[in-house]
């Protein structure tokens, strides 16, 4: 009896201990980026900061003081048992909903380049578009996993939840952001598929959404030019396909060693929003293709991570949260990099990680903790029993 009590003691406090655990090759990765992007996004902004604020470590010092925030909210979230994040979805779905229409409705939307997408309170800004794809995957993860017997019914595991994106996408179009939208019907749609949601009821909403996203773009003029510019931007080099060209003039003078870091030439106000948008155009530049190679390498190893531990998850709920923030991440690179590279349309969408700005990193760091803590659950679950007598 009392050898019985010691084993299960024992067997006890290494379930407790468990999670302190981290994922290495998730958190390596996501630890690697983030240092080197607070190194390049201060070599990147380091002029503007200097010409706009006096003071050359201005993005640095911000950067570097939100990737701090970025680690507790990994820690937290690596800490914090995925299972209470159902108890959440509504609450997070109306939160988002709440700051998507406040931006239009209230004093504190706040308008940059002729698009209000940030909510500012005093020095506080934040980007409600990063926290409402947060909250429509939490959203989605809850509900197919609450009615995964049923998903495959039209008005049970279809009807509802394109009504919620469908709420979702009106509030961050009026902003305007058709990029978000395009990458928020992305998320929404692999996580219906992964789902088991009917494929004619998936393919059906595609037949519907290609005359609406078509009517938007020929609606708005400079969407047009963006396409036409990127068709051939060197016919548009001092205006649409601006930045797309010194964007690959970046990558063609890196070659593949690089410049070095510091040393690039582009970002010394020619290339728009070096430190956001294009600071894979940066690391094209100064890193050469050895150093965008390996960056390349890690979201590759980020998102191999995500896929394993949703397919590895204990319950569906786990699965599909796993699912979602690792498309999210996935899609957000391969965006950025495709625009950077002239393979896409220019999108304003910040690199995962490695950018400036403070909601994209708390977000992604807080679903790289979330992600931890799915794939932990799971090793307790198969840990093995110790025998006692």
């Amino acid at each position: 009896m009392k050898k019985g009590n010691t084993s299960d003691n024992q067997n006890f406090r290494a379930v407790r201990g468990q999670p302190l655990n981290y994922d290495v090759k998730l958190l390596f990765p996501v630890l690697f980026l983030v240092g080197i992007g607070i190194v390049l996004v201060y070599s990147a902004s380091s002029a503007l900061a200097l010409k706009k604020f006096g003071t050359g470590y201005f993005f640095l010092k911000k950067q570097a003081f939100f990737a701090l925030i970025g680690v507790v909210a990994l820690v937290i979230c690596r800490h914090f048992p995925y299972r209470f994040l159902r108890s959440l979805a509504y609450p997070l779905l109306i939160l988002a909903l709440v700051f998507l229409a406040a931006i239009q409705i209230s004093e504190f939307g706040y308008s940059s380049g002729g698009a209000i997408r940030w909510f500012r309170f005093r020095s506080f800004t934040f980007q409600p578009s990063e926290f409402a794809r947060f909250a429509l995957v939490i959203y989605l993860a809850y509900s197919m996993n609450r009615k995964k017997d049923k998903l495959k019914d039209f008005y049970v595991g279809f009807l509802p939840h394109v009504l919620v994106f469908g709420m979702f996408a009106a509030l961050i179009i009026i902003q305007p952001d058709f990029g978000s939208v395009v990458i928020l019907g992305a998320v929404f749609w692999i996580m219906l598929f992964a789902g088991g949601v009917r494929i004619s009821h998936l393919l059906a909403s595609l037949f519907l959404i290609i005359p609406i996203a078509y009517y938007l773009m020929v609606n708005a003029e400079y969407r047009i030019k963006r396409i036409i510019s990127f068709l051939n931007p060197w016919q548009y080099p001092a205006d649409e396909g601006y930045q797309i060209v010194h964007s690959l003039m970046a990558f063609g003078t890196g070659g593949i060693w690089g410049t070095g870091i510091g040393k690039g030439y582009q970002k010394l106000f020619y290339l728009p929003e070096p430190h956001t948008d294009f600071i894979f155009s940066v690391i094209g530049e100064e890193l050469g293709l050895l150093g965008v190679l390996t960056i390349l390498g890690l979201y590759v190893l980020i998102f191999w991570r995500g896929i394993s531990i949703a397919r590895n998850s204990r319950d569906s709920f786990g699965s599909f949260v796993a699912i979602g923030l690792t498309t999210a991440i996935g899609l957000q690179v391969c965006v950025n990099t495709g625009v950077a590279l002239g393979l896409l349309p220019t999108k304003g969408l910040t690199l995962p990680f490695l950018s400036y700005g403070g909601t994209s990193l708390l977000i992604n760091m807080a679903s790289i903790g979330i992600l931890m803590n799915i794939g932990a659950a799971k090793k307790v679950t198969t840990m093995p029993k110790v025998k006692s007598d």
